[in-house]
């Protein structure tokens, strides 16, 4: 289910989606970070997600629209609303980071039930109402829900940008191999989020 932050029963014009060329894509930063080798992520995460506020500002005075998609960790009857409020009660750089990037009233949110974005979820129908062919996938980590978004997207036809200072994975080893795989073999820019759009 595909959700805006302000409320679903405005209906009329002011509930249609304006088109947006560009998309922003958060992948899986609102996030508990519960799982082995969530430690290490950590502390690049805040450092991606510190980026990404960034870039989120730059675009947003842009009207790029910016959708969040998050795991829902197996349960079917959980809202992203309710994960963003235990993520933004967690202690450190968890907490933070749901802090920083918490959606505002104009965002989209869905949930996905695995790895990519694009997996089970109307994301693709979304993008095509909001006229999308350029996608900005930003999130963690680069080479899991990233990278795998980003083959979805890249074989769907969409242009992909992965900032990337505004992605994280478990060590530098990780981050840079997905990196150069989605350049190399999924033609996406990789440059960082501080260049010009």
């Amino acid at each position: 289910m595909v959700t805006r932050r302000s409320s679903i029963l405005s209906g009329g014009a002011s509930a249609r989606l304006k088109p947006s060329p560009t998309v922003l894509l958060l992948v899986d930063f609102i996030n508990p970070m519960r799982f082995p080798g969530a430690e290490d992520l950590v502390p690049d995460a805040l450092e991606a997600a510190r980026a990404t506020a960034r870039l989120k500002q730059r675009l947003s005075r842009r009207g790029v629209t910016a959708i969040y998609a998050n795991d829902n960790y197996g349960i079917w009857r959980s809202e992203f609303k309710d994960l963003l409020a235990a993520c933004i009660g967690l202690p450190g750089a968890r907490g933070e980071i749901a802090s920083l990037l918490a959606p505002v009233e104009e965002d989209l949110t869905l949930l996905k039930p695995l790895h990519s974005a694009f997996h089970s979820t109307p994301l693709d129908h979304l993008l095509r109402q909001l006229r999308a062919h350029q996608l900005i996938i930003v999130g963690l980590a680069a080479d899991m829900c990233v990278h795998l978004t980003a083959m979805d997207a890249y074989m769907r036809g969409y242009k992909v940008w992965v900032p990337a200072d505004c992605t994280a994975a478990e060590n530098d080893e990780l981050k840079a191999s997905a990196l150069r795989q989605m350049a190399q073999v999924l033609k996406c820019s990789v440059r960082a989020s501080t260049s010009r759009l």
